[in-house]
């Protein structure tokens, strides 16, 4: 597991995450995720911003319990493979 150790959000639903091995990128949740069901609230700006690490997880959530897992960020900011799946970066 890719555990985050810090996380900034930006504009239009991206977020600027930087990993404890020192690797960083930034993700647009939108391309993750339906912004529908726990991921809704995600559309107001002000409830965006409230992101922040589980420290305990290693992961992002907001405070309704949304959350998005470490690796899949991981794999999307360094085209590393997912466990179990081959690397999504060509050779």
């Amino acid at each position: 597991m890719h555990d985050v150790a810090t996380v900034v959000p930006l504009e239009d639903l991206a977020l600027q995450v930087r990993f404890v091995d020192g690797a960083e990128g930034i993700v647009d949740v939108s391309k993750l995720v339906r912004i529908e069901g726990v991921f809704a609230q995600l559309r107001d700006a002000e409830f965006f911003r409230q992101v922040s690490v589980d420290e305990e997880l290693g992961c992002i959530c907001w405070p309704n319990g949304a959350d998005l897992d470490s690796d899949v960020l991981y794999s999307t900011i360094t085209g590393a493979a997912l466990p179990g799946q081959a690397s999504t970066v060509s050779a």
